[in-house]
């Protein structure tokens, strides 16, 4: 917002057939401080439409015209021409640090640029980690939210280091890039840099600076991968009664969740997105939830019901043939030992299944409960996620919450728990914690008992 991306508009001004008109979209201004108005649009009325800016700013002349556009400018303007590949996209770069204690240095001089180097103003940054923190992440998401929407729609950008944009051939190079005639002999010289010393001599308190710094995961190592894929929101799924609405992560306690819910009044499910808004709106007070279950009961309840018994033969049969599991025939009972090195080799499966290892799709049943609740996300995330050794209690109160008398709880026996008791060991928890490490850390998990 200083001298860099200033300079950089004064250069591609000063290509033939280029018209840059600076902050076309900065919530207090239209294209430079105190302007109010441009093209016959005022403030107001771009207000109200953004539109009416690019369209007016289209047919204003035959140049190829842009603007400067930062992430806390009018978030409706970006998807507008992110998504147009008639919109040439420069993506001007700079060390964050060095971006940091410039905008600090302009917050306490008031001085954004500087045609003459007899008016500088000077002052020294006070850095101050966690603003810093929370400006990093800020710029981080808005190239990731760049970078993405360049992606899915097949274009590229040219991207430009604050430190390259004197460069007369880098500079011509992105000349061509957008494919007018013409030529710079050399960079334009109006806009002089301001407080060029070294940053030790720009910060008061440098050495604090550093030691924040050092604190920060720079190469993001305390980041869990996730390659799972994103699952959609299972609306179909979804079972209300009352004014509850029941997602269910399958593989866990379903049978006693649903017939709680029936205790409640008639139940509606096989939901659609326009059934279930339409349901949303007939019970402004409703509650949603899920239930969570330990990931070692859940997996072993998955295998137990949908591998071993034959449930999904496309799985069971890569588990076979491709990581050679040997798996019993269905309906067969296996000794206690044999049970839990196959649900180990299961587990170990799981692990290269969710990471997107496989050439085998990932199943409801086995996916993390992390992704599946993300998935509910994308059309609205559970009120409430109870937890099935505190169901009672997390019923009882979402009883409350909808103002509804709590029905009785009746916790089913369930079989495959029972086996899990006899075959559980540190193992079988490390080959569980190992496949689903996100859910482990996201949600706390102990070890399961």
């Amino acid at each position: 917002m200083r001298t860099g991306s200033n300079f950089l508009e004064a250069n591609l001004n000063a290509l033939p057939g280029i018209a840059c008109h600076g902050e076309l979209f900065n919530p207090h201004f239209i294209g430079k401080l105190n302007r109010d108005a441009l093209f016959g649009i005022t403030l107001a009325a771009r207000e109200a439409d953004p539109k009416t800016m690019l369209t007016a700013m289209h047919a204003q002349s035959t140049d190829l015209s842009g603007f400067r556009y930062f992430h806390d400018h009018d978030p409706r303007v970006l998807p507008l021409v992110l998504a147009d590949p008639r919109c040439a996209k420069i993506i001007l770069t700079r060390n964050p640090v060095e971006s940091y204690v410039s905008w600090k240095i302009a917050q306490a001089t008031g001085q954004w640029k500087l045609t003459q180097a007899k008016r500088l103003k000077t002052a020294k940054a006070v850095f101050n980690a966690d603003e810093f923190t929370a400006h990093l992440a800020q710029l981080q998401d808005f190239q990731l939210a760049l970078m993405h929407g360049l992606q899915t729609s097949g274009q590229t950008a040219f991207y430009i280091d604050y430190e390259d944009i004197n460069d007369t051939d880098v500079l011509n190079g992105l000349a061509r890039f957008l494919q007018v005639q013409g030529a710079l002999e050399a960079p334009d010289d109006t806009l002089k840099k301001q407080n060029p010393e070294d940053i030790s001599e720009k910060v008061e308190n440098y050495d604090e600076m550093l030691a924040a710094l050092a604190r920060l995961d720079r190469f993001n190592l305390a980041r869990t991968p996730n390659f799972e894929p994103r699952r959609a929101p299972a609306i179909p799924s979804f079972m209300a009664a009352g004014a509850a609405l029941y997602m269910p992560l399958r593989g866990g306690p379903e049978g006693a969740v649903t017939a709680w819910l029936q205790g409640l009044g008639p139940m509606i499910g096989d939901f659609g997105q326009k059934s279930l808004r339409q349901w949303l709106r007939k019970h402004p007070q409703h509650r949603s939830f899920t239930v969570l279950r330990h990931p070692v009961a859940r997996a072993h309840t998955a295998f137990c019901t949908h591998i071993l018994t034959g449930a999904l033969p496309h799985i069971r049969e890569a588990l076979i043939k491709s990581y050679k599991v040997a798996l019993p025939k269905p309906g067969i009972t296996l000794p206690i030992e044999e049970h839990r090195q196959i649900f180990i080799e299961f587990l170990r499966f799981l692990k290269l299944n969710l990471a997107g290892q496989t050439g085998l799709r990932i199943d409801p049943h086995f996916a993390s409960q992390t992704a599946v609740i993300q998935g509910f996300a994308q059309f609205q995330g559970p009120d409430l996620v109870l937890r099935e050794d505190s169901l009672a209690m997390g019923l009882g109160f979402l009883a409350s919450e909808i103002g509804a008398d709590c029905p009785p709880l009746t916790l089913h026996q369930d079989p495959t728990l029972d086996l899990l008791a006899q075959i559980y060991t540190s193992a079988v928890e490390a080959a569980a914690r190992d496949a689903y490490s996100r859910d482990y850390m996201g949600y706390g998990f102990k070890d399961w008992v």
